[in-house]
């Protein structure tokens, strides 16, 4: 248990908490959300001790072992995988060192003797004999292969690491586990795989992350940071931001009567207390909507932007046909070949590889920006599409402020007025507007991309990883608009909840060419003869 009081932190005249009284439950799992800047990261630094309060304290369990997800990438250079992994729990890993280094000594004496008796039970009672075939299963359930485990982090690359510091904080069973962004750089079997362990796990968990599936997956409530204050609600996330959204619509109608606004809150409750079986956390989630007074609803006070996808025309009935299209990198190495396929008006597609690097070769062959090695592709003469790409700072070296920068992308108007419109629907309103574009954050920019996509108009839209660097509200918004959208759309990301509410058709690119399958993503990983044909897309044993 982890219980606040009054805990209050100032930067200069900016107040980032007030006085915030909050209790986290053992056995519950804590989705902090906030919008950008709220607080989140800096909410978790401080339980964890980086970073101190203002004023107010803090209370964690006495004996309770904490686990934290590292941020520092290199901070293990030089340690093996596997032990990496191990010194999540400092306590075990201490006795080990400890054992190890007396064992080693050549003057072996009667006090060696009885203290590594003394160590070795405390290695049994911590489960120590277990801890490499442990932390193996762990790195594994993670996609980290066994002749990875012995090598030094350094010789990892960037994503592989982060695999291993999320086995580190994993490992062990920790009483409070505190997670900052824990899917990121993950494929979507891994985020499912780390999806099942946080709902099997029995402890504290406080996380923070923009990825919507997930938090309905683990977190049985919610912290709403919000003008300097901590609220908990009951449930997962999609049911706090329904919830909110109900209690705001019900606010704004003056007319209905307080009667009926409790009816259609219970009801609400009811409807998606009944829906909570789908996650591994129903029994306990649907206990805690049962109990919940419909007073704990209140409205949100969140700004979500206005993302609205319009085409300038319609397309006709050609989209973009390939054939046989493949590419091969500077290596040698094939990303993807053989991939055939033909879009139809309308057609909501995901693009899913293992490699991104496959699906960044894919979508700038089809914008022009590479050329493949081999196959065609061919657009239909009334397409008009807009890109979306992964990397988008070539966008952004200019120094020019967010009218001009937006306005050199606007086909027809160029008017202050109009171009204003368009940034305002994306929250850059007074002054923002005047901000130089080289300046601004990883969020910012991606708002300003899908402003320019807006401002295109086309009727084919391509987005590769859009969530990226965008906070819940964003993404939102942006899940509304493709939804809403009435061309055609190309979609990449690891964001489930995106794909599987916006998307009805699988292609699944890679190296012995594509899968092509009318479905929705979760169907799609579900079906064990897709995971079979899978598995050949990649098998380079496959003629």
């Amino acid at each position: 248990m982890i219980n606040v009081e009054n805990l209050s932190l100032r930067f200069g005249k900016r107040i980032l908490f007030d006085e915030v009284n909050v209790k986290f439950i053992n056995g519950n799992c804590y989705g902090i959300i906030g919008a950008n800047g709220a607080g989140k990261s800096t909410f978790l630094k401080i339980i964890t001790g980086e970073v101190d309060q203002t004023s107010g304290r803090f209370d964690i369990q006495p004996g309770a072992r904490m686990a934290v997800l590292k941020q520092n990438h290199f901070e293990f250079d030089e340690y093996t995988v596997l032990e990496t992994v191990i010194m999540g729990h400092k306590i075990l890993y201490s006795i080990m060192k400890e054992k190890d280094a007396i064992y080693a000594k050549e003057d072996f004496t009667d006090e060696d003797g009885i203290r590594v008796s003394e160590l070795e039970a405390q290695f049994a009672e911590y489960d120590g004999w277990n801890a490499e075939s442990d932390a193996a299963a762990l790195l594994s359930g993670l996609n980290i292969k066994e002749d990875l485990h012995y090598k030094l982090l350094k010789e990892l690359s960037g994503k592989e690491k982060v695999r291993v510091l999320l086995a580190q904080a994993l490992f062990g069973n920790p009483d409070i586990l505190i997670l900052d962004e824990p899917t990121n750089d993950l494929d979507l079997e891994t985020i499912k795989w780390l999806e099942n362990f946080i709902a099997d796990f029995k402890n504290l968990v406080l996380v923070v992350s923009h990825d919507r599936h997930f938090l309905d997956s683990v977190c049985t409530h919610i912290a709403d940071i919000d003008f300097g204050k901590m609220q908990l609600f009951t449930g997962n996330y999609s049911f706090w931001y329904h919830s909110s959204q109900l209690a705001l619509k019900q606010r704004s109608d003056s007319n209905k009567k307080a009667e009926d606004k409790r009816k259609e809150l219970q009801e609400f409750i009811a409807r998606f207390s009944a829906n909570a079986s789908k996650s591994k956390q129903a029994t306990a989630r649907k206990k805690l909507l049962d109990k919940l007074n419909v007073d704990e609803i209140k409205p949100s006070n969140r700004k979500y932007p206005a993302i609205i996808f319009q085409q300038e025309r319609e397309a006709g009935d050609q989209i973009v046909e390939t054939d046989n299209l493949g590419y091969k990198n500077e290596e040698g190495k094939w990303l993807f070949r053989n991939v055939t396929f033909s879009l139809n008006k309308g057609d909501k597609v995901a693009i899913l590889s293992k490699d991104p690097l496959a699906k960044t070769a894919f979508y700038q062959i089809l914008n022009g920006d590479l050329q493949p090695t081999e196959g065609s592709f061919r657009w239909g003469i009334t397409i008009k599409y807009s890109y979306l790409p992964n990397d988008n700072a070539e966008f952004f070296k200019e120094n020019l402020n967010l009218i001009d920068w937006l306005r050199q992308f606007s086909p027809k108007e160029k008017d202050e007025q109009f171009i204003r419109g368009f940034l305002g629907k994306m929250l850059f309103t007074g002054e923002e507007t005047l901000k130089m574009c080289n300046v601004l954050s990883g969020g910012e920019k991606v708002r300003c991309m899908l402003s320019r996509m807006m401002l295109n108009m086309g009727n084919v839209i391509m987005l590769e990883e859009p969530t990226n660097h965008l906070d819940l509200e964003s993404i939102h918004a942006l899940n509304n608009g493709l939804a809403d959208f009435k061309g055609t759309i190309l979609l990449s990301s690891y964001d489930q909840e995106l794909v599987n509410s916006v998307c009805d058709r699988i292609i699944e690119i890679g190296p012995k060419g594509n899968l092509d399958k009318l479905m929705k993503l979760e169907d799609y990983f579900e079906d064990i003869a897709i995971n079979e044909q899978r598995e050949k897309l990649y098998n380079n044993l496959v003629k």
